[in-house]
């Protein structure tokens, strides 16, 4: 069984540039924010080896209740490269709006919705704020 750290490298490496760099720079950084923080791969593929998303590479750990009453270990803050360029999920921030009001205007060329910072490229965004989201989306979900 390959470790999270290897499946991570060895999918990183399979992405074009500049994508590749630009996931590389987050990988490196994010740990560097959260020091200890769990590593998560998701390689976006069901249980029948179909793919259903793209894949995720996940960072801390939070534990989700759903309506059911069952509880969920997941990610705190992901990255995936997409089609138009990279996503950064904080999840579990409760008000859909918070990111969009508190970091939307200073992040530069990105979009935002409930958890989720969309850019092209790192170029395009200030990464000290993108920093600021993530570390303040981690608080409020420890």
């Amino acid at each position: 069984m390959m470790k999270t750290e290897e499946q991570i490298i060895r999918f990183i490496t399979t992405l074009p540039e500049p994508k590749r760099s630009d996931i590389e720079a987050l990988h490196k950084r994010i740990p560097e924010i959260l020091p200890g923080c769990k590593l998560w791969f998701l390689d976006g593929k069901d249980d029948k080896g179909k793919t259903v998303t793209n894949p995720n590479i996940g960072y801390g750990l939070q534990t989700i209740k759903y309506a059911d009453g069952k509880r969920r270990e997941f990610y705190q803050i992901g990255i995936s490269p997409n089609t138009a360029g990279i996503s950064v999920y904080i999840m579990g921030i409760k008000d859909k709006t918070y990111l969009q009001q508190k970091y939307g205007k200073n992040l530069g060329k990105a979009g935002v919705t409930g958890y989720c910072i969309k850019f092209r490229a790192l170029k395009d965004i200030n990464i000290g704020i993108l920093e600021a989201a993530i570390l303040d989306g981690v608080e409020q979900t420890s």
